[in-house]
């Protein structure tokens, strides 16, 4: 049986948004949100 690393350990994303890392919007004005909203998503591979 293969051991995967990090299997059921829990995270929180972190995003680097105008300079700051940040975990949710819900700090930011509605500038910032449309700076990310527009922002190019980049889909995760496996």
């Amino acid at each position: 049986m293969k051991n995967e690393v990090g299997k059921g350990v829990g995270f929180e994303r972190i995003r680097r948004i105008t300079g700051y890392l940040v975990g949710t919007l819900v700090r930011f004005n509605d500038a910032k949100r449309a700076e990310e909203k527009d922002r190019v998503k980049h889909a995760a591979t496996k």
